[in-house]
């Protein structure tokens, strides 16, 4: 056994800077894929902490550790795709996006598009899959109309899809946020609240304002909109039933309850709409629960028109390979954690950075810095959750406060950030899709900036700071002891 050495704060922070340095030019500059870069910024981790004494086997040992503190988590993800699958097959969603179209009002137009995205991406759990849809539909209703600005709308869509995916239990950063804090995710879906929705009374506020001054006489309503709404209507049959799984998971939530049973018993009531009332065959529904729903599944009846892209971009979508992406970033993501957790290089860090954080708005402020600084290094909202979230929580543990407020300030400081920056794949999305430049509609989308205001003045005031009780503590941090004692313990020998 080689003698075990700590790791000096240069060495420590290597592997970190590695990996801002190969996503800033590797997958940023150069368009390389973001997993690569990480895995060779975890080989650079890897290689120091042979350097300090510990062998390939316990750095092994400590990745799958941590790849099974998280496995509940990803084994949710992969039922998230299973069930939109479902629930797209099935009715559920279409009849939700059909409705909600419905009430668009032209003297309401930036009210309405931050209400109904929000709606639609809580019950789909995707930003960009809202903003592709509805929100090019509320674009094309703006269009149409008479002094309306077009930066106002695209700031009201890019707010509501970010409150929905960041409310949602099928959106796969809460999932993750309330994974790595190691918090039941509608625990951590109840903490947000504190935050985002006092951001979104915000954004209702200035949409309600800036609405005052829009024509609705001149506005002769939507084609898109009609367009699409036909469409589904010709495509599937709505029936109160449809509604069935949403209250299924409404249930769950409210009861506690095991969240995998809960979607799993929406989907397959899900299914049994879609064979009773969509005429969708069997083969096709479960097909939808693996690949994703697809507008060939319906039947003939169906006549999508010349909104054919819209409806296709609405509704073909779900599955569990939809999720194989976000698994295998977060698989990537976990693995650089645990190499470097090994050598205990997180402790330091953390130590160094919480140096000058005396109080809890302090903290809450370090907290913010570092997810801002990893979103806008690394542009990939995955790993802006996963790093600081590992390089924080035992510090919020050791000073009582419960890893909910971590999930929440990362959700604040990193998932709702990623739109409004421009050089991030989500800035560049939204603009490209919604036809505004992120800087057009970055004053507007008052969601995404708010929500670390209101996180600074609770981190400084005390609301909506959760505190651990004494006895919660002291089982947290017996867990962390045994976890490191576990990562630093000999391999035990061959047979």
């Amino acid at each position: 056994m080689r003698e075990k050495k700590m790791p000096s704060l240069a060495l420590a922070l290597t592997p970190v800077l590695a990996m801002l340095l190969l996503m800033g030019v590797g997958s940023i500059w150069l368009g390389l894929p973001a997993e690569p870069m990480v895995i060779i910024a975890a080989v650079v981790g890897g290689v120091i902490a042979i350097y300090l004494g510990y062998t390939y086997d316990e750095i092994m040992r400590t990745v799958a550790e941590k790849i099974a503190k998280v496995m509940p988590a990803l084994l949710i993800l992969v039922t998230v795709g299973l069930m939109i699958g479902a629930w797209m097959a099935g009715g559920t969603i279409p009849m939700l996006i059909y409705y909600g179209l419905e009430i668009v009002s032209p003297q309401y137009l930036y009210i309405t598009a931050l209400v109904v995205t929000s709606v639609v991406a809580i019950c789909t759990g995707t930003s960009w899959g809202s903003v592709g849809t509805i929100g090019v539909a509320f674009m094309g209703v703006a269009l149409g109309m008479d002094g309306v600005n077009l930066g106002i709308v695209a700031g009201a869509v890019v707010s509501g899809a970010y409150f929905g995916d960041k409310l949602s239990p099928l959106s796969d950063t809460t999932n993750l946020a309330a994974a790595v804090t190691r918090v039941p995710l509608y625990t951590h879906i109840r903490h947000l609240l504190y935050t985002t929705v006092p951001s979104w009374l915000t954004a209702a506020v200035v949409m309600l304002i800036a609405g005052l001054g829009i024509d609705a006489g001149g506005a002769s309503g939507s084609e898109k909109v009609a367009a699409i709404n036909g469409a589904l209507s010709s495509g599937f049959s709505w029936n109160i039933l449809l509604l069935l799984p949403v209250l299924i998971v409404l249930f769950g939530s409210m009861k506690k309850l095991p969240t995998i049973p809960v979607m799993l018993t929406a989907s397959a009531v899900a299914m049994i709409n879609a064979v009773a009332f969509q005429k969708i065959s069997i083969a096709d529904t479960f097909t939808s629960l693996v690949s994703g729903f697809n507008l060939e599944m319906l039947g003939s009846g169906f006549d999508a028109g010349a909104a054919i892209d819209d409806v296709g971009t609405l509704l073909n979508r779900g599955g569990m390979s939809g999720m194989m992406g976000t698994l295998l970033i977060a698989f990537c993501a976990i693995t650089f954690a645990g190499v470097i957790a090994v050598t205990r290089s997180l402790d330091l860090i953390v130590e160094k950075l919480l140096t000058l954080a005396k109080s809890t708005g302090s903290v809450i402020l370090t907290t913010i810095a570092v997810g801002l600084l990893t979103i806008g290094t690394t542009c990939n909202g995955q790993i802006s959750i996963l790093m600081p979230s590992e390089l924080m929580r035992e510090a919020y543990i050791r000073r009582g406060l419960h890893p909910k407020n971590l999930g929440r300030t990362v959700e604040d400081s990193a998932t709702i950030i990623e739109p409004i920056l421009p050089w991030t794949a989500a800035g560049a999305y939204m603009a490209a899709t919604l036809g505004v430049a992120t800087m057009t509609y970055l004053p507007w989308a008052t969601l995404c900036w708010t929500g670390i205001i209101f996180a600074t003045i609770w981190g400084f005031t005390g609301f909506g700071i959760a505190k651990l009780t004494p006895e919660e503590q002291a089982e947290m941090l017996a867990e962390i002891e045994q976890e490191k004692a576990t990562a630093t313990a000999p391999a035990p020998a061959a047979a």
